[in-house]
């Protein structure tokens, strides 16, 4: 049982999310605490908290602790769970293409299938060459 209840619902909670979510929640008090009190130091301390809570998040995200797009598989849903993903990099994630990694190009894949690639064809949406007109 989750927090939630019985919620047939991935909701997404994990370890790079709550770290970033309260590291810029952090960095947005300085800067507005910066901005109310007309002091420099403090919105520029505040922005860089935001850029630490950017550079925390993609970093665990990376390491395993974040998750891809979309539902997991129920065993996978408590926040304090790995993603056994990760190392490949998720398909359509801009942060695991920023870092290199393989699995994250931009359209979809499945788990462990690989689309054929022929020399100079064009490939059909599904992943398969088209026949010759």
């Amino acid at each position: 049982m989750s927090l939630h209840g019985d919620d047939p619902y991935d909701l997404g909670h994990t370890v790079a999310g709550w770290t970033g979510t309260a590291l810029a929640a952090l960095g947005s008090g300085g800067c507005a605490l910066g901005v109310i009190t007309a002091s420099g130091p403090l919105i520029w301390g505040g922005a860089g908290v935001l850029v630490l809570a950017l550079c925390a998040t993609w970093a665990l995200h990376l390491a395993g602790w974040g998750k891809a797009s979309g539902p997991r598989p129920v065993e996978q849903w408590d926040w304090r769970v790995r993603d056994p993903d990760a190392r490949n990099g998720h398909p359509g994630c801009l942060g695991c293409r920023l870092a290199g990694r393989p699995g994250a190009s931009r359209r979809h894949r499945q788990p462990g299938v690989v689309a054929p690639r022929s020399a100079g064809a064009a490939e059909h949406p599904v992943g398969e060459p088209r026949a010759a007109a």
